[in-house]
């Protein structure tokens, strides 16, 4: 059995999400995804407007998925490469390059983004039309 994993955020989940763990889904058997916890993501310097357990819910609904783990650290990666017996590891090509040390335990695959759509578009969409309102 191949097995694909994925790590994000995964807030205000789009279509671009649904299309990375599609393609990501069609490079094995089966996909866990990792979802970031509101801890880590404060690490990261990120929030988020659904918090962890929503996320994962809503990651957790979509018919791609067969499993979604919290993530919790950077170094979590390998050893839950390890443990799961992941063949292939996927990221969106805004983070070619950064996973390339990963390639000595499975294969690093970065596929494209879906254009012209991701969290952070539609959060500056949504503040920024806020802010038209208010006048």
């Amino acid at each position: 059995m191949r097995v694909v994993i994925t790590y994000g955020t995964f807030d205000l989940f789009h279509e671009g999400h649904v299309n990375l763990f599609e393609r990501a889904r069609a490079l094995g058997d089966r996909l866990v995804v990792a979802v970031s916890t509101d801890p880590f993501n404060a690490i990261k310097g990120k929030s988020s407007y659904f918090p962890y357990e929503s996320r994962r819910r809503i990651v957790a609904s979509c018919r791609y998925v067969d499993e979604v783990i919290a993530e919790t650290g950077w170094d979590q990666k390998r050893d839950g490469i390890r443990a799961l017996g992941v063949s292939t590891f996927v990221m969106g090509s805004d983070w070619t390059g950064r996973f390339d040390d990963l390639n000595d335990i499975c294969d690093v695959v970065y596929l494209p983004r879906t254009e012209g759509i991701s969290s952070s578009l539609i959060r500056d969409d949504l503040l920024r039309r806020a802010a038209a309102r208010r006048g």
